[in-house]
Protein backbone atom coordinates (compact mmCIF):
# COMPACT_ATOMS: atom_id res chain seq x y z
CA UNK A 1 0.00 0.00 0.00
CA UNK A 2 1.36 3.76 -0.96
CA UNK A 3 2.71 5.42 1.82
CA UNK A 4 0.65 8.88 2.11
CA UNK A 5 2.64 11.70 4.00
CA UNK A 6 0.91 12.95 7.44
CA UNK A 7 0.24 16.15 5.65
CA UNK A 8 -1.51 14.57 2.39
CA UNK A 9 -3.27 11.88 4.78
CA UNK A 10 -4.94 14.92 6.58
CA UNK A 11 -5.38 17.61 4.45
CA UNK A 12 -8.78 18.97 5.26
CA UNK A 13 -11.22 17.85 3.28
CA UNK A 14 -14.45 20.84 4.15
CA UNK A 15 -14.42 23.93 5.99
CA UNK A 16 -16.06 22.69 8.83
CA UNK A 17 -13.75 19.53 9.41
CA UNK A 18 -10.10 19.46 9.68
CA UNK A 19 -9.39 23.50 8.75
CA UNK A 20 -7.38 25.07 11.31
CA UNK A 21 -7.83 28.61 11.93
CA UNK A 22 -8.88 31.21 9.04
CA UNK A 23 -11.83 32.11 10.54
CA UNK A 24 -12.75 34.98 8.65
CA UNK A 25 -11.86 33.14 5.33
CA UNK A 26 -14.13 30.66 6.40
CA UNK A 27 -17.06 32.35 7.26
CA UNK A 28 -17.21 34.59 3.75
CA UNK A 29 -17.35 31.49 1.67
CA UNK A 30 -19.51 29.40 3.55
CA UNK A 31 -22.05 32.27 3.30
CA UNK A 32 -21.46 32.64 -0.14
CA UNK A 33 -22.14 29.23 -0.69
CA UNK A 34 -25.44 29.33 1.34
CA UNK A 35 -26.63 32.52 -0.46
CA UNK A 36 -24.98 31.42 -4.29
CA UNK A 37 -22.97 34.02 -4.70
CA UNK A 38 -19.92 32.76 -5.41
CA UNK A 39 -17.52 35.30 -7.13
CA UNK A 40 -15.82 34.57 -10.32
CA UNK A 41 -12.44 35.24 -9.07
CA UNK A 42 -10.82 35.01 -5.44
CA UNK A 43 -7.18 35.81 -4.34
CA UNK A 44 -5.56 34.02 -1.64
CA UNK A 45 -2.75 35.06 0.02
CA UNK A 46 -0.83 34.40 3.20
CA UNK A 47 2.37 32.73 4.24
CA UNK A 48 2.92 29.05 2.82
CA UNK A 49 1.32 26.72 4.74
CA UNK A 50 -1.83 28.13 6.12
CA UNK A 51 -4.21 26.35 4.20
CA UNK A 52 -4.50 28.73 0.29
CA UNK A 53 -4.75 25.83 -1.41
CA UNK A 54 -6.65 23.30 0.71
CA UNK A 55 -9.36 25.85 0.79
CA UNK A 56 -9.58 26.60 -3.04
CA UNK A 57 -9.84 22.60 -3.27
CA UNK A 58 -12.72 22.98 -0.70
CA UNK A 59 -14.74 25.67 -2.79
CA UNK A 60 -14.05 23.41 -5.91
CA UNK A 61 -15.62 20.36 -4.08
CA UNK A 62 -18.76 22.42 -2.79
CA UNK A 63 -19.75 24.62 -5.97
CA UNK A 64 -19.72 20.93 -7.64
CA UNK A 65 -21.18 18.70 -5.45
CA UNK A 66 -23.82 16.76 -6.50
CA UNK A 67 -25.17 15.96 -2.51
CA UNK A 68 -25.23 20.24 -1.67
CA UNK A 69 -28.06 20.88 -0.14
CA UNK A 70 -28.47 22.83 3.16
CA UNK A 71 -24.41 22.63 4.27
CA UNK A 72 -22.36 24.31 2.02
CA UNK A 73 -19.37 22.32 2.82
CA UNK A 74 -18.81 19.44 0.16
CA UNK A 75 -20.18 15.85 0.85
CA UNK A 76 -17.29 14.09 -0.53
CA UNK A 77 -18.81 10.98 -1.11
CA UNK A 78 -20.27 11.70 -4.48
CA UNK A 79 -18.18 11.26 -7.56
CA UNK A 80 -17.75 14.68 -8.33
CA UNK A 81 -16.01 15.14 -4.81
CA UNK A 82 -14.12 12.23 -5.35
CA UNK A 83 -12.71 12.86 -8.17
CA UNK A 84 -11.50 16.22 -7.18
CA UNK A 85 -9.75 14.79 -4.10
CA UNK A 86 -8.34 11.76 -6.39
CA UNK A 87 -6.90 14.99 -8.55
CA UNK A 88 -8.22 13.45 -12.10
CA UNK A 89 -11.72 15.88 -12.46
CA UNK A 90 -12.16 17.67 -15.77
CA UNK A 91 -13.37 20.52 -14.34
CA UNK A 92 -10.76 21.79 -11.32
CA UNK A 93 -7.49 22.28 -12.72
CA UNK A 94 -4.40 23.00 -10.66
CA UNK A 95 -1.84 25.23 -12.76
CA UNK A 96 1.78 26.04 -11.53
CA UNK A 97 2.05 29.60 -11.99
CA UNK A 98 5.85 29.22 -11.88
CA UNK A 99 6.14 26.38 -14.68
CA UNK A 100 3.12 28.18 -17.00
CA UNK A 101 4.17 31.71 -16.37
CA UNK A 102 3.87 32.90 -20.07
CA UNK A 103 1.65 34.12 -22.32
CA UNK A 104 1.33 31.46 -24.76
CA UNK A 105 -0.13 28.89 -22.04
CA UNK A 106 -2.67 32.40 -20.83
CA UNK A 107 -3.46 32.34 -24.20
CA UNK A 108 -4.16 28.56 -24.42
CA UNK A 109 -6.49 29.17 -20.82
CA UNK A 110 -8.61 31.66 -22.68
CA UNK A 111 -9.49 29.26 -25.20
CA UNK A 112 -10.54 26.32 -22.90
CA UNK A 113 -12.35 28.61 -20.81
CA UNK A 114 -14.89 28.82 -23.25
CA UNK A 115 -16.12 25.14 -22.76
CA UNK A 116 -18.63 24.05 -21.03
CA UNK A 117 -17.84 21.91 -17.70
CA UNK A 118 -17.96 18.01 -18.50
CA UNK A 119 -18.85 16.99 -15.21
CA UNK A 120 -20.01 19.50 -13.12
CA UNK A 121 -21.54 22.61 -12.48
CA UNK A 122 -18.65 25.07 -12.54
CA UNK A 123 -15.09 24.48 -14.28
CA UNK A 124 -12.49 25.37 -11.15
CA UNK A 125 -8.84 26.76 -12.49
CA UNK A 126 -6.69 26.78 -9.30
CA UNK A 127 -3.23 28.98 -10.25
CA UNK A 128 -0.79 28.52 -7.61
CA UNK A 129 1.91 30.70 -7.60
CA UNK A 130 0.30 33.23 -9.44
CA UNK A 131 2.49 36.26 -8.99
CA UNK A 132 5.11 34.32 -11.24
CA UNK A 133 3.53 35.07 -14.17
CA UNK A 134 5.11 37.40 -16.77
CA UNK A 135 3.42 41.10 -17.32
CA UNK A 136 2.13 39.95 -20.87
CA UNK A 137 0.49 36.41 -19.46
CA UNK A 138 -1.49 38.86 -16.76
CA UNK A 139 -2.77 41.52 -19.92
CA UNK A 140 -3.68 38.26 -21.98
CA UNK A 141 -5.50 36.97 -18.47
CA UNK A 142 -7.02 40.65 -17.81
CA UNK A 143 -9.79 40.35 -20.44
CA UNK A 144 -11.18 36.95 -19.07
CA UNK A 145 -11.25 38.36 -15.89
CA UNK A 146 -13.53 41.36 -16.93
CA UNK A 147 -15.97 39.01 -18.82
CA UNK A 148 -15.96 35.64 -17.80
CA UNK A 149 -17.97 32.78 -18.78
CA UNK A 150 -20.95 32.17 -15.77
CA UNK A 151 -19.43 28.27 -15.60
CA UNK A 152 -15.92 29.64 -14.74
CA UNK A 153 -14.08 30.71 -11.56
CA UNK A 154 -10.64 31.46 -10.79
CA UNK A 155 -8.96 30.78 -7.82
CA UNK A 156 -5.15 32.61 -7.51
CA UNK A 157 -2.90 31.56 -4.68
CA UNK A 158 0.23 33.47 -3.95
CA UNK A 159 2.66 33.99 -1.18
CA UNK A 160 3.70 37.83 -2.39
CA UNK A 161 0.24 39.55 -3.49
CA UNK A 162 2.71 42.62 -3.93
CA UNK A 163 3.65 41.65 -7.02
CA UNK A 164 -0.30 40.96 -8.58
CA UNK A 165 -0.70 43.88 -10.87
CA UNK A 166 -3.41 46.08 -9.18
CA UNK A 167 -5.80 45.72 -12.83
CA UNK A 168 -6.15 41.86 -11.77
CA UNK A 169 -6.43 42.71 -7.76
CA UNK A 170 -9.41 44.55 -8.74
CA UNK A 171 -11.14 42.16 -10.17
CA UNK A 172 -11.04 39.73 -7.06
CA UNK A 173 -11.82 38.89 -3.96
CA UNK A 174 -8.83 38.89 -1.88
CA UNK A 175 -8.90 36.84 1.41
CA UNK A 176 -5.53 37.05 3.42
CA UNK A 177 -4.99 34.26 5.45
CA UNK A 178 -2.69 34.54 8.68
CA UNK A 179 0.12 32.57 10.23
CA UNK A 180 -1.41 30.51 12.65
CA UNK A 181 -0.47 30.62 16.54
CA UNK A 182 1.39 28.21 18.17
CA UNK A 183 -1.72 27.17 20.44
CA UNK A 184 -3.45 26.47 17.12
CA UNK A 185 -0.80 24.31 15.47
CA UNK A 186 0.42 22.50 18.70
CA UNK A 187 -3.79 21.67 19.29
CA UNK A 188 -4.21 20.34 15.88
CA UNK A 189 -0.51 18.51 16.12
CA UNK A 190 -2.02 16.57 19.20
CA UNK A 191 -4.95 15.87 17.53
CA UNK A 192 -3.09 13.93 14.55
CA UNK A 193 -0.73 12.54 17.03
CA UNK A 194 -4.14 11.04 18.89
CA UNK A 195 -5.37 9.86 15.71
CA UNK A 196 -2.59 7.66 14.42
CA UNK A 197 -2.46 6.14 17.75
CA UNK A 198 1.21 7.57 18.22
CA UNK A 199 2.38 9.37 21.70
CA UNK A 200 4.04 13.00 22.14
CA UNK A 201 4.99 15.37 24.99
CA UNK A 202 2.60 18.61 25.03
CA UNK A 203 6.14 20.38 25.37
CA UNK A 204 7.52 18.79 22.32
CA UNK A 205 4.13 19.91 20.20
CA UNK A 206 4.41 23.31 21.34
CA UNK A 207 8.20 23.80 20.42
CA UNK A 208 7.02 22.72 17.22
CA UNK A 209 4.47 25.10 16.80
CA UNK A 210 7.07 27.63 18.38
CA UNK A 211 9.66 26.90 15.07
CA UNK A 212 7.34 26.74 12.13
CA UNK A 213 6.50 30.22 11.77
CA UNK A 214 3.64 29.60 11.79
CA UNK A 215 2.80 27.16 8.97
CA UNK A 216 0.99 24.29 9.45
CA UNK A 217 2.35 22.17 6.77
CA UNK A 218 6.06 22.79 7.63
CA UNK A 219 4.92 21.84 11.63
CA UNK A 220 3.38 18.43 10.54
CA UNK A 221 6.22 17.67 8.32
CA UNK A 222 8.56 18.14 11.26
CA UNK A 223 6.11 15.99 13.60
CA UNK A 224 6.05 13.52 10.96
CA UNK A 225 10.02 13.88 11.01
CA UNK A 226 10.43 13.97 14.82
CA UNK A 227 7.72 10.77 15.06
CA UNK A 228 10.61 8.75 12.75
CA UNK A 229 12.98 10.07 14.46
CA UNK A 230 11.70 9.26 18.21
CA UNK A 231 11.96 5.90 19.97
CA UNK A 232 8.16 5.74 21.43
CA UNK A 233 6.89 8.89 22.38
CA UNK A 234 8.50 12.13 21.06
CA UNK A 235 9.69 14.22 23.44
CA UNK A 236 11.21 17.87 23.51
CA UNK A 237 14.86 16.18 23.06
CA UNK A 238 13.93 14.49 19.97
CA UNK A 239 12.33 17.32 18.09
CA UNK A 240 15.39 19.75 19.35
CA UNK A 241 17.66 16.93 17.69
CA UNK A 242 15.42 16.83 14.26
CA UNK A 243 15.75 20.74 14.11
CA UNK A 244 19.64 21.43 15.00
CA UNK A 245 18.46 23.39 18.12
CA UNK A 246 21.16 24.12 20.46
CA UNK A 247 20.57 23.04 24.26
CA UNK A 248 19.31 25.35 26.79
CA UNK A 249 22.96 25.02 28.68
CA UNK A 250 24.57 26.54 25.65
CA UNK A 251 22.38 29.49 25.69
CA UNK A 252 22.49 30.00 29.27
CA UNK A 253 26.23 30.08 28.85
CA UNK A 254 26.10 32.11 26.16
CA UNK A 255 23.79 34.43 28.25
CA UNK A 256 26.46 34.33 31.47
CA UNK A 257 29.05 35.50 28.92
CA UNK A 258 27.60 38.51 27.63
CA UNK A 259 26.65 39.73 31.47
CA UNK A 260 30.18 38.85 32.54
CA UNK A 261 31.35 41.12 29.05
CA UNK A 262 33.41 38.06 28.32
CA UNK A 263 33.85 37.48 24.44
CA UNK A 264 35.99 34.96 24.11
CA UNK A 265 33.97 32.12 26.07
CA UNK A 266 31.23 33.87 24.27
CA UNK A 267 32.58 33.50 20.49
CA UNK A 268 34.10 29.92 21.62
CA UNK A 269 30.62 28.87 22.40
CA UNK A 270 29.07 30.38 18.86
CA UNK A 271 32.22 28.35 17.55
CA UNK A 272 30.95 25.39 19.27
CA UNK A 273 27.41 25.42 17.48
CA UNK A 274 29.03 25.68 14.59
CA UNK A 275 31.31 23.03 14.72
CA UNK A 276 28.30 20.81 15.79
CA UNK A 277 25.93 21.71 12.71
CA UNK A 278 23.77 24.15 14.57
CA UNK A 279 21.97 26.63 12.08
CA UNK A 280 23.26 29.96 13.40
CA UNK A 281 20.88 32.07 12.44
CA UNK A 282 18.40 29.69 14.19
CA UNK A 283 20.91 29.61 16.95
CA UNK A 284 20.65 33.62 17.22
CA UNK A 285 16.62 33.44 17.32
CA UNK A 286 16.79 31.22 20.11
Amino acid sequence: MEYLSLYRKWRPQSFSEGFVGQEHVVRTLRNALLQNKVAHAYLFTGPRGTGKTSAAKILAKAVNCTRRGESPDPCNQCSSCQRINDGVSLDVLEIDGASNRGIDEVRDLREKVKFAPVEGNFKVYIIDEVHMLTTEAFNALLKTLEEPPPHVIFIFATTESHKVPATILSRCQKFDFKRLSMREISTHLARLVAAEGLEAEEEALRLIGQETDGGLRDAIGLLEQGLAYAEGKLTVGDVRAVLGLAENEMLLALGQAAADQDPVVGFQLIQKAGAEGKDLPLFARQ
